[in-house]
C-alpha cells in the first residue's frame, strides 16, 4: 500500500454536540465572540513568539525556594567536606551566597517558604530553607530576624510532627527533607527512617518487586540518603548491617548508571541536590557522580540566584503547543529551508511547522532502553534534554501533537514512514506499560504502592485520546512498524482504561488528577483540570452521552465560580479566607473539556459566562502571570510560563472551530 497517500489525518471531523453556541451568544447581552476572537489571536501571538528558531518551545519553569534550599544544602557539604576543586570554589561560594540571598528576600508574610514564589507557604520548603540558611551561614543565623520568624511558622504547623503529617507513608520526600536537616543538626540522624537502598542492588525488572518506601523515579535518593542513614546511624542487626556493608560499592553504581550526561536525576535540582549532599556528607563527593551532580548544580542557577524545579518542559510544551495551535485548522509541515536571519518564528504562518521543529519532536523520542526506569524504546519524555525519562503523559502528548498535522503537503509525504514508525513505537510504548487496573501510571508498570506510582486518570485520559487519535491509520502504521500494536490489542487497552475511568469518578462526578493540583483546595487536588482532561477523552471517544459525563458536566457546572472561571480560591473550605478570581489555565481546561465532550446537561450561559471571563482575562494581561497548579512530585509545586497560552488558546479556538461548524449549517 503507499504510504504516501492519504496515509496520515488531514482534516478535522467535528462531532455532534448537543449545545449551540450560537443560541448561547443569543443568550447574552451583546456579542462575545469578538473578545473571544481577540483573545484567541492574542493567545496565538504570544505562543508563537515565544517559539524559538528551531522551531519548538521551550518555555521558562517557575523559581524555586525549594529548588534553591537543597542546592544551597548540597553546595555547602561538597565545600565543607573537601569536595570542589580550586578552580570550582569561588564559583560555589558565589552561588552559594547568591542564592542565600535570594531565599530570604522571598519570603512569605507568615514567615514561610512556598514552593514557587507564588505559592503559599508549607512546611517543607519552609524546613529546607532553615537548614540551606544554617548550613551556609553558620548556627548564628538561627537569631536572624527571617529565621526566627520561619521556626515560629514551622511551629503553628506542628513541627516535626506536621511534616510527616504532610506526607503520610510516603517517604520520597520526607525522609530526603530529614536528612537535609539532620546534616544541618536540627534533627538527630535516627529521626530520619533508614531507607533500605540494597535493594537497589536489585535486577531493575525487580524493583517493582521490592515495595520500596519511594518512587520509582526516587531510586538515587533512596541509594544516597540509604547510604547516609547507615553511616551515621547504622543498624544493630548484625546481618542486615553485613548486607549493607555489601550493597555499598554495587548500589553506587546503580547511580553512576541512572545518571544522565547533564548530571541532573530527571534534570531536577532537587533530586540531584539530595543525592549530592548525603554522598558529599559521608565522604563520597570525590566521586564521579558527586561532581557530575555539581557540576549539574551549578549550571542550573538562575540570573537571579535561585534555583528552577527543573530544567525545563520543552518536549511537553511543544506538543501542546501544536494541539493548542491546530485547533482550528490543522497544521501544515513547511519548507525544507530553516528561516532566513531576517524572518522570526513568530512571522512564519501560526499553522505551519518546521521541519526542522518535525525532526526536533522525532528526535526527543526514546530509542533505546532507558536507563532509569528500564522502559522499552518508544516513549516521549518532557524535555529533550539527557535526565528526561519517557511517561505516559508527554508521549499522549506528542502523539496527538502528529495526528494533528496535515501530511498531504509535497513537504510532508517525505516523511510519512518516518512519522508512522515513530508512532507505532509510541503506541506499542503506551499499551505495555498499562497498568492491571486499567490505568496509565506515569513511568512504570506494577509499582502501585504510593499515590505518585499508581493510575493516573489525567494519564488514562491522555493515552486514550492518542489511541484513538491514530486508530484509522492503523493498517498504514503497521505496515511501517512490526512493532506497532493489533487492532486488538488497542481496543482492548481502550475498553480497560474506560472501565478505569469509570470506576474512579468520583461520587460528586469529578474526576481527580495525579500530576496538577490546586494549592488553595483543603487537600491540594484539582478536580477542574481532572475532570476536563476526561470529558476530552470520553468526547473523543463518541461518549458524549454516557451518564459519566453527564455527572462530570454537572459538577463542573456546579463548582463554577461567581467571576464565570474555575479553580482559584472561590471554592469553600479551602486553605485562605480571603477568595481571589479563578485562573486561566484551570478555566481553559474545564472549557475544552465542555466544548469537545458535548454534554447535554451543560447550561448555555455556563459556557459562554466561563469563554468571556477567559477572554478578558487573557486581554488584561493574564498571558503573563501563570499560577502555580502543577506537581513536580510529592505535592511540589511548579507553574510554567507557556501555560495560560497553550490551555488558554486551545480552548478559545476550540470553541471558534465549533461556533464556525455550526453558523455553516
Amino acid at each position: 500500500m503507499n504510504t504516501t497517500d492519504s496515509a496520515l489525518p488531514r482534516e478535522h471531523s467535528p462531532r455532534d454536540h448537543t449545545h449551540s453556541l450560537n443560541q448561547v451568544s443569543s443568550c447574552t447581552s451583546g456579542d462575545p465572540w469578538a473578545l473571544i476572537s481577540n483573545a484567541s489571536q492574542s493567545a496565538r501571538e504570544f505562543l508563537l513568539s515565544q517559539r524559538t528558531n528551531d522551531g519548538h518551545w521551550v518555555g521558562q519553569l517557575s523559581t524555586s525556594a525549594l529548588s534553591t534550599a537543597t542546592a544551597i544544602s548540597a553546595m555547602v557539604q561538597s565545600r565543607s567536606n573537601g569536595c570542589v576543586s580550586t578552580e570550582k570554589q569561588g564559583l560555589v561560594d558565589t552561588a552559594i551566597e547568591r542564592g542565600c540571598q535570594w531565599l530570604l528576600s522571598h519570603q512569605n508574610s507568615d514567615g514561610g517558604w512556598g514552593d514557587t514564589d507564588r505559592s503559599h507557604s508549607n512546611i517543607a520548603t519552609t524546613f529546607l530553607v532553615i537548614a540551606a540558611v544554617r548550613l551556609a551561614r553558620g548556627i548564628s543565623a538561627d537569631t536572624s530576624p527571617e529565621i526566627r520568624l520561619a521556626w515560629s511558622y514551622v511551629e503553628s504547623k506542628g513541627k516535626w510532627d506536621g511534616l510527616r503529617k504532610r506526607y503520610g507513608k510516603d517517604k520520597t520526600f520526607v525522609v530526603p527533607i530529614l536528612s537535609n536537616c539532620a546534616l544541618a543538626g536540627l534533627v538527630p540522624w535516627t529521626e530520619v527512617s533508614p531507607l533500605p537502598f540494597e535493594a537497589a542492588w536489585l535486577p531493575q525488572k525487580w524493583y517493582r518487586l521490592a515495595k520500596m518506601p519511594v518512587v520509582s523515579y526516587a531510586i538515587p535518593a533512596l541509594v544516597a540518603i540509604g547510604q547516609a542513614r547507615f553511616h551515621f546511624a547504622p543498624t544493630r542487626i548484625p546481618g542486615l548491617r553485613w548486607l549493607r556493608r555489601r550493597a555499598i560499592e554495587p548500589t553506587l553504581r546503580v547511580l553512576d548508571r541512572m545518571q544522565p550526561e547533564s548530571g541532573g536525576y530527571l534534570e531536577a535540582t532537587p533530586l540531584t541536590s539530595f543525592v549530592l549532599m548525603n554522598l558529599a556528607a559521608i565522604g563520597k563527593g570525590h566521586l564521579p557522580v558527586s561532581q557530575n551532580c555539581l557540576r549539574f548544580i551549578l549550571d542550573s542557577q538562575l540570573a537571579d540566584g535561585s534555583w528552577p524545579i527543573d530544567t525545563n518542559l520543552a518536549t511537553w510544551g511543544t506538543s501542546l503547543a501544536w494541539q493548542a495551535l491546530s485547533r482550528r485548522t490543522q497544521l501544515q509541515l513547511g519548507t525544507e529551508h530553516s528561516p532566513s536571519s531576517t524572518t522570526t518564528q513568530a512571522e512564519i504562518p501560526p499553522e505551519q511547522i518546521s521541519v526542522a521543529g518535525l525532526r526536533w519532536l522525532l528526535s526527543c523520542q526514546h530509542r533505546k532502553q532507558h536507563p532509569f526506569t528500564g522502559a522499552i524504546p518508544g516513549g516521549w519524555g518532557w524535555t529533550d534534554l539527557s535526565g528526561a525519562v519517557p511517561d505516559a503523559d508527554d508521549t499522549p502528548a506528542a502523539l496527538l501533537a502528529l495526528s494533528n498535522m496535515d501530511w498531504s503537503g509535497p513537504t510532508a509525504t517525505g516523511f510519512e514512514k518516518e512519522v508512522l514508525d515513530a508512532v507505532g513505537m509510541g503506541l506499542r510504548w503506551l499499551v505495555q506499560l498499562q497498568n492491571r487496573d486499567g490505568g496509565w501510571p506515569t513511568f512504570c508498570r506494577g509499582w502501585g504502592q504510593l499515590p505518585f506510582d499508581r493510575s493516573g486518570t489525567d494519564l488514562t485520559a491522555h493515552a486514550l485520546r492518542a489511541i484513538h487519535s491514530w486508530q484509522p491509520q492503523l493498517e498504514l502504521i503497521v505496515e511501517v512498524c512490526s512493532q506497532c500494536p493489533s487492532k486488538a490489542e488497542l481496543e482492548r487497552a481502550t475498553r480497560r482504561g474506560l472501565a478505569y475511568l469509570i470506576k474512579t469518578q468520583q461520587a460528586d462526578g469529578s474526576w481527580l488528577p495525579l500530576w496538577f493540583g490546586n494549592q488553595d483546595r483543603a487537600e491540594e487536588d484539582n478536580p477542574y483540570y481532572g475532570t476536563g482532561k476526561v470529558l476530552l477523552a470520553f468526547g473523543t471517544l463518541g461518549l458524549s452521552r454516557s451518564q459519566q459525563v453527564e455527572r462530570a458536566v454537572g459538577f463542573l457546572v456546579k463548582s463554577q465560580n461567581p467571576d464565570g472561571g474555575w479553580g482559584g480560591s472561590w471554592e469553600t473550605g479551602m486553605n485562605v479566607a480571603a477568595a481571589r478570581s479563578s485562573t486561566i489555565e484551570e478555566s481553559a481546561v474545564v472549557l475544552e473539556g465542555l466544548l469537545e465532550s458535548g454534554g447535554q446537561t451543560i447550561h448555555e450561559s455556563s459556557i459562554i459566562s466561563g469563554l468571556t471571563w477567559l477572554a478578558e482575562a487573557i486581554q488584561r494581561g493574564g498571558l503573563e502571570h501563570a499560577s502555580p497548579i502543577g506537581f513536580y512530585f510529592a505535592k511540589l509545586w511548579y507553574y510554567e510560563k507557556l501555560y495560560p497560552a497553550l490551555f488558554g488558546l486551545s480552548a478559545l479556538a476550540t470553541a471558534l472551530r465549533l461556533r464556525q461548524v455550526e453558523l455553516s449549517r
